[in-house]
């Protein structure tokens, strides 16, 4: 069996709007709608809805030889519903054709893997009822925020009965073993790994227009030449940004044309089949366990979390919101979850990056602000706000506890108030019950006054 495993991520995120010093404890709107409308308009006409088109095109054209895969976040698809609807059903016009599959992910594409495990299963159990409520499918295999993956994290994914989860073939991990091979978690096996093969995506996903790269001008002849001169894979799994089509590839650059006929020079030219994720779970034996005890991703050389979570300005927002996970959770108010949630989203962190050496230009195209520093103060200016909100709702759903508890006082005042009221009919006892015990301890002490002088004037006697 050859495989090529086509994924595509699809993620926007909310983007926060310009909050300023001034506007904490006065502006409780934290995202730009107009720029987040804007954004996800121009995108949906340049990648999803033409791309989606051709997709079902070659799905049809091929019945039912080309198959791919979607990991949709949960903040692409509400701002789907909110400003590009047509999106949404376009997806539902592929989902229909048996062909598609769709995955699981965190809800707001977050990093709550490595701090909550709580969260990171309540948004993963959140996102998938989501997929089958507008898809019709119950994702079966895992993608998390940014392929990230470690052994711990596939415990919980794991338990959480997905049979499958999808990651990178970084180098560092694999060493001499290859990605186009199935692996599984080392210690539990039921859950198996499906590694990108990052040579190859990229190819597609960065390098396509890059007139200094030697392979360019990539074809779909020479594209096959590549996959058929692998040597002996199982699967190949090409994972990729689903802007890659339109987006980050303008049309200009001839990428459409070459998505346009790689199906049929693939089912041509090659022994290569077109599989979906659960497909390849399904049907392909892992050939080794792999073990890894630190997060690895996709990003940039080291393929680690430093994109996200490599400096001290990451690090500090990202403990920041965190550190609210409890108070959120005592609150009963679904606009403090939306909007905890959306500032979860790994975006805002990777905003943030200092990393301007061989990778800097990849993250300024994803950065809409001017400096990581700028992308710090916006988001410590929104904690700040959203905190106070948060402590002062805590405060006024105190109340009916402590009117309670007052009322409760209050309650057992009177009936201590009445309980006196009636004490006098008891008092004259009482003072006789004291008068008679003070009389008894007397004569008591008396008695023993008077047997300790016999005793001693018996040991006298005695001693004489």
């Amino acid at each position: 069996m050859k495989s090529i495993c086509f994924y595509f991520q699809v993620h926007q995120p909310f983007r926060l709007r310009n909050y300023r010093f001034f506007d904490i404890g006065r502006n409780h709107s934290y995202f730009d709608d107009m720029q987040n409308a804007w954004i996800c308009r121009r995108v949906a006409d340049k990648c999803y809805l033409p791309t989606n088109k051709l997709m079902l095109d070659l799905i049809r054209q091929h019945k039912g030889a080309f198959k791919i895969s979607y990991s949709i976040s949960g903040v692409a698809l509400d701002q789907f519903e909110r400003y590009t609807p047509e999106v949404i059903d376009s997806f539902k016009e592929l989902a229909k054709t048996g062909c598609v599959e769709f995955l699981a992910e965190t809800y707001t594409h977050s990093l709550s893997s490595l701090k909550s495990k709580q969260e990171f299963i309540s948004q993963v159990k959140i996102h998938s009822k989501k997929i089958e409520q507008l898809f019709g499918q119950k994702p079966k295999v895992f993608r998390n925020t940014e392929l990230i993956y470690s052994d711990a994290i596939g415990e919980m994914v794991a338990e959480m009965g997905f049979k499958a989860q999808l990651s990178e073939g970084a180098k560092h991990i694999l060493g001499w073993r290859s990605p186009n091979y199935a692996y599984q978690h080392p210690s539990n096996n039921g859950l198996k790994l499906l590694l990108k093969n990052f040579q190859l995506s990229d190819d597609i996903a960065f390098r396509f227009s890059q007139h200094t790269w030697d392979g360019y001008p990539l074809t779909t002849e020479k594209y096959v030449d590549w996959l058929n001169q692998v040597d002996n894979p199982e699967c190949i799994n090409l994972f990729m940004d689903y802007e890659t089509f339109g987006e980050h590839q303008w049309k200009e650059t001839g990428i459409f044309e070459f998505l346009k006929y790689l199906p049929s020079r693939v089912l041509s030219h090659s022994d290569y089949s077109f599989n979906t994720p659960s497909e390849l779970a399904d049907n392909l034996k892992p050939v080794d366990k792999i073990h890894v005890p630190y997060p690895m991703s996709w990003a940039d050389e080291e393929r680690d979390l430093t994109a996200w979570l490599g400096n001290d300005l990451q690090d500090d927002a990202f403990d920041q919101i965190y550190e609210l996970e409890e108070k959120v959770r005592k609150i009963d108010d679904i606009n403090f979850w939306i909007d905890w949630r959306y500032l979860q989203t790994s975006d805002h962190f990777y905003y943030m990056c200092t990393k301007w050496f061989s990778d800097g230009d990849v993250h300024k195209y994803f950065n809409h602000y001017d400096t990581p520093y700028e992308a710090y103060m916006n988001y410590a200016n929104v904690l700040s706000d959203f905190r106070i909100r948060l402590d002062d709702a805590l405060d006024i759903s105190l109340l009916p506890k402590l009117e309670h508890m007052q009322f409760e006082m209050e309650e057992e005042k009177a009936s201590e108030t009445s309980k006196l009221k009636k004490a006098p009919a008891k008092k004259t006892t009482t003072k006789k019950t004291a008068t008679t015990n003070k009389t008894t301890v007397k004569k008591t002490a008396n008695k023993e006054k008077t047997n300790s002088k016999t005793t001693k004037t018996k040991a006298s006697k005695s001693d004489k």
